[in-house]
């Protein structure tokens, strides 16, 4: 594959901005056999099939991407596509056709995407009920021949375009627009694109080198995924993804916010922000957040304090809001203080593991209502942050507060879930102990320097058992319940990888955390940037271009270049 090449069924092709991408991945784990326009307004639906044909018939030929362009074929039977704009999609062809055709419906004869041709330009509107959005294609240069316009039914709706040579746009319409302007040629459209992404990467990873070979890719997989305001996204955001998992969910957008915050702070705050702006009266955060949602079902784990102490030291200039940062931090974290706490006891308590983020968990096999210690280790260093920033804003006595209460939280966290060799989780109504061989009871380590060193000692021994060649199994294999492809029961995941390094090198076991960290960064540069990985294998699993897995990969590797460059 050429360098800088992907995979389209690994990848999809897209643009900053954009609320669309080309891929073949069309629904959850879902491929079609072509290429499909793919909007993620109002959810993921295939608006168009775009299908190369020679003579009148489907061409079978291979497609592939670069971050500038997307290319059917070669040589004198080609076909490449390219951003022109976040809503403008160019193509040009010589020697195949391309027949751009309504996706399938979905659901009804009355859903899906219709068409008619414009009478003032001649240009074929599609129009896509599921997105509220509709799709024109403009013919630049060639032959066009329409089919179905203005069909019910299930009568097929496409534009066939062909020619010696010949070019198409097609635009995303939020209304009523000007006819297309073809500026600039179609070879300035991909030197455009191209240079944006190298702008981009150079901000990002402009450490990047032969030690980290997955690092412009994964500058493309966050590029890529960034979409405009538009809905309940009040400013520019990366989704998790351009597959189906194309929400920003309530802390998996802390790890993005890391991985951009040297080169682009500016994108990194509005990472933490996109989320934030939908903090409820009670200082809740959503579960997640889209174009169309925002879903108040589940919160996630208050791991922000420790984001937000990691980003004071990447963004140049440390955080640029700090009083805004601290109010709401105070906000989410008295939520859990107030409104996640049994009365009268010291612990919070998940209602259920989707809100640790760890949703099928074995803690939360046969119990819901969980005391876990990662959630009160995330809670103290949350505290502690606390008891900076309010210092930082000249408030000595809400900081003595707030550093009293994560020495309480602490105190409990060891008292009350430490057994005297191991973390165990507790059921909140009842108070029983069930202990197993979750990675999840194993995170205080993110705790770092705080936690005694007896304590430090075993669970880093305990953590020893769950690394596997790939990476941190989130079971450990042993167990009766691990599961290859188990969501939280097996697999590596990149959040936890990322949190637990940074626990073991403030925990002074530097040497673990490195062999963590290049098992990590060894996966990625094996099987690319998918959702998780399988603990023993290494193959991608579900997603297979989820940004925080990017993001993590950035993160630990230019950490490690800077170790490199500083002769550590």
């Amino acid at each position: 594959m050429p360098t800088g090449e992907f995979s389209l069924r690994e990848i999809p092709f897209s643009h900053p901005g954009s609320w669309f991408d080309v891929s073949p991945v069309v629904a959850q784990a879902t491929y079609a056999d072509d290429l499909h326009l793919v909007s993620h307004r109002h959810g993921m639906h295939a608006v168009l099939a775009l299908v190369p044909e020679r003579g009148g018939e489907r061409a079978a030929v291979p497609a592939g991407a670069t971050p500038s362009a997307l290319t059917w074929g070669a040589g004198e039977e080609r076909i490449t596509a390219a951003f022109a704009a976040p809503d403008a999609l160019r193509i040009a062809g010589r020697g195949l056709s391309l027949r751009i055709r309504a996706a399938e419906p979905t659901l009804t004869p009355f859903t899906g995407t219709y068409f008619f041709a414009d009478p003032v330009d001649g240009a074929a509107v599609f129009t896509s009920y599921e997105t509220g959005h509709r799709y024109r294609v403009t013919v630049l240069s060639g032959h066009v021949r329409h089919i179905g316009a203005e069909a019910l039914g299930t009568a097929e709706r496409a534009v066939v375009v062909s020619g010696d040579t010949w070019e198409v746009a097609i635009e995303e319409l939020p209304g009523a627009r000007e006819p297309y302007s073809p500026a600039p040629a179609f070879d300035g459209v991909v030197a455009a694109a191209e240079a944006g992404f190298t702008t981009f990467a150079d901000a990002v990873a402009p450490w990047r080198g032969e030690r980290t070979p997955a690092a412009e890719l994964a500058c493309y997989v966050l590029w890529s995924a960034i979409v405009a305001p538009a809905g309940f996204v009040g400013r520019p955001a990366v989704l998790m993804s351009k597959h189906w998992m194309d929400k920003v969910w309530s802390w998996d957008h802390c790890f993005n916010a890391l991985a951009l915050a040297g080169g682009r702070p500016e994108l990194a705050w509005d990472q933490v922000q996109v989320v934030f702006d939908h903090q409820d009266d009670r200082g809740a955060l959503p579960d997640s957040i889209t174009h169309a949602e925002v879903l108040r079902n589940f919160v996630k784990p208050p791991i922000h304090g420790w984001a937000l102490s990691r980003l004071r030291g990447r963004l140049p200039g440390g955080l640029p809001e700090t009083g805004l940062a601290y109010r709401q931090l105070a906000a989410w974290t008295t939520f859990w203080l107030e409104h996640r706490r049994v009365p009268g006891g010291p612990l919070a308590h998940y209602e259920h593991g989707n809100d640790s983020g760890w949703d099928n968990a074995t803690p939360f096999a046969e119990q819901r209502l969980v005391q876990t210690p990662d959630l009160a280790a995330f809670l103290v260093l949350q505290l502690k942050e606390l008891a900076l920033l309010a210092a930082g804003e000249g408030d000595p006595a809400a900081a003595a507060r707030w550093d009293a209460e994560a020495e309480s939280m602490l105190a409990a966290l060891l008292g009350e879930l430490w057994d005297g060799t191991k973390f165990v989780s507790r059921t909140a109504a009842t108070g029983a102990v069930h202990s197993g061989a979750s990675l999840l009871e194993l995170m205080p380590i993110v705790l770092g320097e705080h936690l005694p060193p007896d304590v430090r000692d075993k669970v880093v021994a305990g953590l020893e058992t769950h690394l596997t060649g790939v990476g941190l199994a989130t079971e450990r294999p042993a167990s009766a319940f691990y599961e290859p492809d188990g969501y939280w029961r097996g697999p590596v995941w990149a959040p936890v990888t990322v949190l637990i390094e940074d626990g073991l090198r403030r925990a002074g076991a530097a040497e673990f955390a490195d062999r963590v960290s290049a098992r990590f960064r060894a996966v990625c540069e094996k099987s690319g940037f998918a959702e998780n990985f399988d603990a023993l294998t290494g193959d991608g699993l579900r997603d297979r271009a989820y940004t925080w897995t990017a993001a993590a990969y950035l993160v630990l590797a230019g950490d490690a270049e800077r170790r490199i460059a500083q002769g550590g």
